[in-house]
């Protein structure tokens, strides 16, 4: 059943990348899911500097840090909005999802994207780009090339990336800073938080499709997807591609009815083609095949008890405890009606483990007709979403 899996969603992927459509933009990507990652990468080498910020009119200064097992990450600053004046509030880290990069927060006009929004309201934004993809694929000893480079999943990105990044900027702006998480980047936070990582550092957290259980992944084929290492994630990106309204015949012909059946859900909201055309063009990014899995079991299992013993110093996985995160930790979550990967029965179940926290400490918001990738691409989502936020935090 899981060989089967895995050859027909990468049969999929591959019919849906080859197809050639009017009004959806074609850009080279290389499928390779050997030597343990899951790649696809489009070709293109500018930075997110060059190619992202500084063409917008903002400032923008490229950062490194080595994390502790020697994976090197790119880090991008905005330290001041278009208005020129230096930030006077706190520095924001903004973590992307999986299949992306900091690209994620730069995608719509300035007005609408998060990453430029708090720019141009004072705060000192800084942009984190996980190991594996394209800006921080380096690493002390280990090329890209090599399997045991990918030998990591988003227990190791709770581990190590988030705590180097925090630290990071933390060492450079000599303040606590503010935290922004999509997807597995509200995971890796979840997670980091519930073990007290980093929690001296932090001031509040926010996190958009809050993902720490996923028991309501409504499609079969979606499911298959996900425990064939390459999550239905990607099948939902390429999906909104192809049926974005780039071309009215495309948007009324058979994707809707072929995507359903690895969505069974509506498509995001708010959603311009034009944002969607610069998803296809920046990623999606490389991700660890042992990742995908991981979040699949959403704690990744090795099969046998001196494996595990191994990595984790016990025969079973160890499993995070979302109700030992501090009840006085600032949160605020916000998930979408129409999520299918952050299920709002999901969210729910979060919530009772967060039922201790401290009612002035705990912001959650309900986008009913948002679907997962709305919370960083919708038009709609600087009122919606980033308002809110930015209130949030100038509370803490």
């Amino acid at each position: 059943m899981h060989n089967m899996a895995n050859s027909l969603t990468i049969c999929i992927l591959v019919f849906l990348l080859c197809v050639s459509a009017d009004g959806v933009r074609q850009v080279p990507y290389t499928i390779n899911t050997n030597n343990g990652r899951f790649l696809l990468s489009s070709d293109s080498d500018v930075g997110i500097c060059k190619s992202m910020v500084e063409t917008q009119g903002y400032s923008c200064e490229e950062h490194t840090v080595t994390t502790t097992d020697g994976y090197i990450l790119r880090l991008q600053r905005i330290p001041v909005g278009r208005s020129g004046v230096t930030a006077d509030k706190p520095p924001v880290l903004l973590q992307h999802g999986d299949f992306s990069d900091a690209a994620t927060w730069l995608l719509n006009t300035p007005d609408q994207s998060l990453g430029f929004i708090l720019a141009d309201n004072g705060y000192d934004v800084w942009l984190a780009n996980t190991r594996g993809t394209k800006y921080s694929s380096g690493h002390t000893s280990r090329s890209p090339s090599d399997p045991a480079y990918w030998d990591w999943s988003w227990d190791e990105l709770a581990t190590y990336d988030l705590p180097a990044s925090v630290r990071y900027v933390y060492d450079q702006t000599g303040q606590n800073l503010h935290y922004v998480g999509h997807s597995l980047g509200t995971l890796m936070a979840l997670a980091a938080f519930s073990k007290q990582q980093s929690l001296n550092m932090i001031r509040s957290a926010a996190l958009l499709s809050p993902i720490a259980y996923l028991d309501e992944i409504t499609t079969l084929l979606g499911k298959a997807a996900a425990y064939s290492m390459i999550g239905d994630v990607t099948i939902n990106i390429y999906c909104h591609i192809l049926t974005s309204n780039h071309d009215k015949n495309l948007a009324h012909g058979p994707w809707p009815s072929f995507c359903s059946l690895f969505l069974d859900r509506p498509p995001p909201c708010c959603i311009s083609p034009s944002a969607m055309d610069a998803v296809f063009k920046y990623g999606p990014q490389p991700t660890a095949t042992k990742n995908m899995l991981h979040l699949a079991q959403t704690m990744y299992d090795y099969g046998n008890e001196d494996d595990n013993n191994e990595h984790y110093g016990q025969p079973t996985p160890p499993v995070y405890n979302m109700s030992s995160i501090p009840n006085d930790l600032p949160l605020f979550l916000a998930y979408g009606g129409q999520d299918y990967l952050s299920d709002p029965v999901d969210v729910q179940i979060l919530m009772g483990a967060l039922s201790d926290h401290d009612a002035d400490k705990l912001v959650v918001l309900c986008a009913e007709e948002y679907a997962h990738l709305d919370f960083t691409l919708a038009g709609n989502a600087n009122q919606v979403v980033y308002d809110p936020i930015m209130g949030f935090f100038s509370l803490n």
